[in-house]
């Protein structure tokens, strides 16, 4: 049942784009939100994203922005305060154009991740970025959260793949800058500043995207190392022979395998009973083996005591089953239930001994297990809290907020990043207020105020609301 101030907004919408309001427009993925919509709409095109906006403006009705829904800090939901308009991309998701000669291609908003990969593949092409949600994250949710993934290590984040945006600002304006390309030095970058925003400066309705050509020979291994230091020197190793040829390098826990094992058995682990791990991929030109290549890199690390044992994919679907294990560390992580999750980046040269030193401070403050892997070469870690074995993570309640505060102070002091990938959202606005640089933080509400002057793109999000 709408309210009043619902049902006269609700009458100056375009038609048709009213969905009903279900629990699939207000989840988010780990449980910790539960959102609220006084509407939900769904628009077909910029100009009814447009005109919802001004519709919204013009009632001082807040607007949450959802894409995928696969987001992991709360962005995408709105627990508190009157109820938002939901405004889904979901049927925004036209291929707009490929050009395969300029290895460019134009996607609408809602068009997801993997559609936009089948779609590259189609023409001879990659869209590099990959993340385990590809199957549901959309790409203007991506951009909006300037999303990392597995391949940011050779090919940067979201914001590093987009050429130009459309996008609806706050007054229900278009910026029309679809440009496809790679210099244009007129003015302000409007889509630098709407990439990583995350719906609280405009909405991006549609995006050019860079694509490569993939590298005709691409090889995968699991290395098992002693520690997280001969991991990072190992990094080293790999990309001085493969000459940029590392694509992705991850690091892998043994606490998080160990998690696999129980809660998912039917994942084959070539290496089980390693304390870490690493899965590194190589695409190299023509010419370059990239067996050969590993096999190289593999003498060499085990000559310096860098690894102590590996398996190279010897076939396109070994390599799948690798990648198969990585992408199923999440969901293992989901089954066992976390008590808290940590998404942090650090200067290469720190990640050793932070992870030494979070693990003696963690042990010293609390029972719980650890399980850190992620995209090291990148210098993102997801450090994750989970109960000891036979409790479950309620029993935490009354730690989690401490044991994530001493995490994030561990990588602040050591010039790390509370948020590597996933965002702000609503779960970290304290932390950004508590560790943002005061200079950073005044131009960010500045910039806010002026674009966003009634505050009705995604209140809450990223920036607390002001004051007075």
């Amino acid at each position: 049942m709408l309210n009043p101030a619902d049902d006269r907004l609700a009458a100056s919408l375009p038609e048709g784009v009213l969905r009903p309001v279900t629990p699939a427009y207000l989840d988010e993925p780990r449980g910790r939100y539960r959102g609220q919509a006084g509407l939900v709409a769904a628009p077909r095109s910029t100009d009814e994203v447009a005109a919802i906006v001004c519709a919204c403006a013009d009632a001082r009705v807040g607007i949450v922005t959802r894409g995928g829904g696969t987001g992991l800090v709360g962005g995408q939901v709105m627990s508190d305060g009157p109820a938002p308009l939901v405004l889904s991309l979901e049927r925004m998701t036209a291929l707009r154009g490929i050009w395969p000669e300029e290895n460019v291609l134009v996607a609408e908003a809602g068009m997801t991740l993997q559609a936009v990969r089948d779609a590259a593949n189609g023409a001879g092409r990659l869209f590099p970025l990959s993340l385990a949600s590809q199957g549901t994250a959309a790409i203007g949710g991506c951009l909006a959260t300037n999303a990392g993934g597995v391949t940011a290590l050779r090919y940067g984040t979201a914001r590093a793949l987009c050429l130009g945006i459309e996008a609806v600002l706050p007054d229900g304006s278009v910026v029309h800058d679809l440009k496809r390309l790679r210099k244009d030095n007129t003015g302000y970058d409007i889509r630098d500043l709407m990439i990583g925003a995350e719906g609280t400066l405009g909405i991006i309705t549609a995006a050019s995207l860079k694509l490569v050509v993939p590298p005709p020979n691409v090889g995968t291994a699991m290395l098992e190392v002693p520690g997280p230091d001969a991991a990072l020197s190992l990094l080293a190793l790999a990309e001085g022979h493969m000459a940029g040829g590392v694509t992705a390098f991850e690091l892998i826990g043994g606490q998080g395998l160990a998690f696999l094992a129980e809660t998912l058995p039917e994942i084959r682990q070539p290496l089980p009973n390693s304390q870490w791990s690493v899965l590194i991929e190589v695409g190299l030109p023509e010419g370059m083996s990239s067996d050969t290549a590993l096999e190289g890199l593999l003498t060499e690390a085990m000559e310096r005591g860098l690894i102590t044992d590996g398996v190279i994919a010897q076939s396109g679907q070994q390599a799948a089953g690798f990648w198969h294990l990585r992408e199923h560390i999440p969901e293992a992580n989901r089954r066992i239930g976390a008590v808290a999750s940590h998404d942090i980046s650090l200067p290469l040269s720190e990640i050793a001994g932070f992870i030494r030193d979070a693990g003696v401070a963690l042990a010293a403050r609390s029972d719980v297990r650890i399980n850190c892997f992620g995209h090291l070469g990148d210098g993102n870690l997801h450090f994750n809290l989970f109960p000891a074995g036979g409790r479950n993570r309620a029993e935490y309640d009354d730690q989690r907020k401490d044991l994530s505060l001493m995490v994030h102070e561990m990588v602040v002091a050591r010039g790390g990043s509370f948020s590597a990938e996933h965002g702000v959202g609503r779960l970290k606005v304290a932390e950004l207020e508590r560790w943002g640089d005061p200079a950073r933080l005044a131009a960010m509400r500045a910039i806010k105020s002026a674009l966003d002057p009634l505050g009705i793109m995604n209140p809450g999000a990223v920036l607390s609301p002001a004051r007075g």
